[in-house]
């Protein structure tokens, strides 16, 4: 026969509790233990990685992984140059690509002055790629004392004046200049680009009566193109370059209305200065409308220079 059981013997609720818990205990404080650990880790990672005395082991280390850049695809860059784009994006084949910031990549290729936004993507275990939205402008035109870019057509393209990326974008573009430049620029620039020689001279064109066009020079010159026969003009010059470095004389003014002739005005001769002739004509009043230098000789392709009878 059993003995009742005494009520001081029984164990307590914690007792119970406790033993109920007793296997949770353990992985508890082995979590614990990690934590800790983690923490330390994470802390001294980060000493490591900002005090300077550790560079060099931190190179050494990075070289040693096996995560390099093999590869670096871009799409939709026309407009922007490919240093500049090296530059902004700050990393090269061969470097850890686990090491670049791809948000501050991307922060900087925006920046770029025909960059209206772009996506960096890293793509394990060695792909960079980068997708540029560009802005089109295609030229600059001043419009009464107005700035402001535009594209092929004529049309003007967001910006944000003459300040940030944008003054960089108005400083690389060639400039027209006048009502109507927008809209006929396309094809000036066009023939341009098709002579290179005088291109690297043009620093402006400037729209004469919307119908034909002046030549600013980076010396100064000016030069009058014929209306309706800018390509055989611009052809005509780059001969003359070639020949006679015509774009580097310094002269006024170069008239190639005439199509069988160039007019060019000298500069003036001073007046203690009698070893060279004087041509006192003054301009002469152009009907069309146009200012016509004056001209102190004349020269063709063909004869060769001639002083003018006075």
């Amino acid at each position: 026969m059993r003995r009742p059981t005494d009520s001081s013997d029984r164990p307590s609720r914690l007792s119970i509790f406790l033993r109920r818990q007793k296997r949770l205990l353990r992985p508890a404080l082995l979590v614990l233990v990690l934590v800790v650990i983690g923490v330390g880790c994470v802390t001294t990672f980060r000493h490591f990685g900002s005090d300077p005395r550790f560079a060099p082991l931190r190179g050494r280390i990075i070289n040693m992984l096996p995560l390099r850049i093999t590869d670096i695809e871009v799409t939709g860059c026309v407009l922007t140059s490919e240093t500049a784009l090296q530059e902004a994006l700050g990393a090269r084949t061969g470097d850890f690509i686990l090491g670049f910031s791809v948000a501050s990549a991307r922060e900087r290729i925006d920046a770029l002055p025909f960059v209206d936004h772009s996506v960096v993507e890293r793509h394990l275990p060695g792909t960079i790629i980068i997708h540029l939205f560009e802005r089109r402008p295609f030229a600059v035109w001043q419009n009464h004392g107005h700035f402001m870019l535009i594209d092929r057509e004529g049309h003007q393209v967001r910006d944000k004046g003459m300040t940030g990326k944008d003054a960089e974008a108005f400083m690389q573009l060639p400039l027209v200049v006048g009502p109507d430049a927008n809209i006929a620029a396309a094809a000036l620039i066009d023939e341009l680009s098709a002579q290179p020689e005088v291109r690297s001279h043009v620093v402006a064109a400037s729209r004469v009566g919307q119908r034909r066009w002046n030549l600013t020079l980076r010396n100064g010159t000016t030069i009058l193109l014929p209306e309706g026969q800018e390509v055989a003009a611009l052809k005509r010059l780059a001969q003359l370059q070639e020949n006679i470095k015509i774009l580097d004389r310094p002269v006024i003014a170069i008239d190639m209305r005439l199509p069988d002739r160039l007019i060019v005005r000298e500069n003036p001769v001073a007046p203690n200065d009698s070893d060279r002739d004087r041509d006192d004509t003054p301009p002469q009043a152009d009907p069309t409308g146009d200012q016509a230098p004056a001209a102190p000789w004349l020269s063709s392709p063909e004869t060769g220079p001639r002083r003018r009878r006075a």
